[in-house]
C-alpha cells in the first residue's frame, strides 16, 4: 500500500508540474504601441471574443501609452509580444535587440503632411524654407526621407500630441497619421478642400508600418506560440473588419477604462481606414506576411538617412508565422 501510494503521488507531482507548464506557455502578454484605439481594434476583439482562448493562448494585454516603450517592455521581458513600426523594429534589431517580425499588419505608409490651401502650400517645393511641425525620432523617418527626396529646407518645428500648432498656425506644415489626427483637424471645423494633404506613399517614400514582434529567444523556444498568437490576432481583425459596430462597441470598453480622450465617431474613421491599410486594393501577400521588397525599401531609406551598423538579411529578420 506504501508503494501504491508513493507511486501515486509522484504522478500526481509529475502531473501537476506537467499541468503548470503547460499553463505556463499558454500565459502571453502584448503592449501595443499606444493608447487604447481603433488602431488595435483586431487584438481587442480577439481577446474579447475568445480566438486566443481558442488557439491555447491565455492572453493580458498590456496599456500602451507614451510612457511605455515596446522595445523596453521587449528587451526586459515585460512583454511576450509587441507593437512597432516596422522602421523602429529594423533601427533597434541594427543597435543590437535581437527583435523578429512575425507579422507585419499594416502594409502600406498612412503618415502625412498637411497644410492649408491659405498657406499657399500645394506641392512639395512649396515648403522649402516654411515652417514643418515633426513629431519625436521614431516619426522622422519619413518626412526627412521626403524633404530629401525634394532637396527641402525647411524650420523642423517640434509638435507635440495635439493638432493645436497646426490649428493656430503656428506651423505651415503639420505631421499626421491619416487614421488619427488628420481626421481630428477634420473634426475641429476644417474641410478637405481647404487641406493640402501629402501622403509618403504617393511620393515613393511608402513604409510599412505597424507589426508584430518578439524576441529571437521567444520564436526558437516556442515558435507554436508565435503562430498561434499571430493566427488568433488575424481572426480578430477579419471579424472587425466583418463586424465594425460590435468591433467598435469592444474598443470603446478599452477606450473607457483607459479614460483617453475620443469618442466613437472618430474611432470608427480610425476603424475604417485600419481597413484601408491592413487590406490595401492589389495586396498580393496574405495579410501578416512582410514582403522581402519593402523590407529592402525600408532598410534603403534608413540607410539614407544615416542608419548605420549591420542590417540583418530579410530571412533572419522576418519568421513566418501566417497560416497557408
Amino acid at each position: 500500500m506504501r508503494k501504491f501510494w508513493s507511486i501515486f503521488t509522484a504522478l500526481l507531482l509529475l502531473w501537476a508540474t506537467d499541468s503548470l507548464a503547460q499553463e505556463s506557455s499558454r500565459r502571453v502578454s502584448y503592449l501595443p504601441h499606444w493608447l487604447p484605439q481603433s488602431q488595435f481594434a483586431g487584438y481587442y476583439v480577439a481577446c474579447e471574443k475568445g480566438f486566443y482562448r481558442k488557439h491555447g493562448i491565455d492572453i493580458e494585454i498590456l496599456r500602451g501609452g507614451p510612457d511605455r516603450s515596446p522595445m523596453e517592455y521587449l528587451r526586459r521581458g515585460r512583454a511576450d509580444f509587441a507593437g512597432s513600426f516596422l522602421s523602429c523594429a529594423i533601427r533597434e534589431r541594427v543597435r543590437g535587440l535581437r527583435l523578429i517580425n512575425i507579422a507585419q499588419i499594416i502594409q502600406r505608409s498612412t503618415q502625412m503632411l498637411i497644410a492649408k490651401k491659405s498657406s499657399g502650400i500645394e506641392s512639395p517645393k512649396d515648403m522649402d524654407g516654411r515652417r514643418v511641425g515633426l513629431w519625436g525620432a521614431d516619426f522622422q523617418v519619413l518626412p526627412k526621407a521626403f524633404f530629401m527626396k525634394y532637396d527641402l529646407n525647411v524650420k523642423e518645428i517640434e509638435q507635440g500630441p495635439t493638432m493645436n500648432l497646426f490649428l493656430r498656425g503656428a506651423v505651415d506644415v503639420a505631421s499626421a497619421m491619416w487614421y488619427n489626427e488628420y481626421h481630428t483637424v477634420l473634426n475641429s471645423g476644417v474641410n478637405e478642400d481647404e487641406l493640402t494633404t501629402f501622403f509618403f506613399s504617393d511620393h515613393c517614400v511608402n513604409l510599412p508600418e505597424d507589426g508584430l514582434y518578439a524576441l529571437e529567444d521567444t520564436c526558437k523556444k516556442d515558435p507554436e506560440k508565435c503562430r498561434r498568437f499571430v493566427t488568433a490576432s488575424l481572426e480578430g481583425w477579419a471579424y472587425a473588419f466583418r463586424r465594425p459596430e460590435e468591433a467598435l462597441d469592444i474598443v470603446m470598453k478599452y477606450v473607457d477604462e483607459a479614460n483617453v480622450a475620443t469618442n466613437r465617431c472618430h474611432q470608427k474613421w480610425m476603424l475604417e481606414r485600419m481597413k484601408d491599410v491592413i487590406l490595401p486594393p492589389g495586396l498580393d501577400v496574405p495579410v501578416g506576411v512582410l514582403r522581402e521588397e519593402d523590407y529592402a525599401n525600408v532598410v534603403k531609406v534608413l540607410e539614407t538617412g544615416g542608419l548605420e551598423g549591420e542590417v540583418p538579411a530579410y530571412s533572419s529578420f522576418f519568421l513566418n508565422c501566417v497560416e497557408q
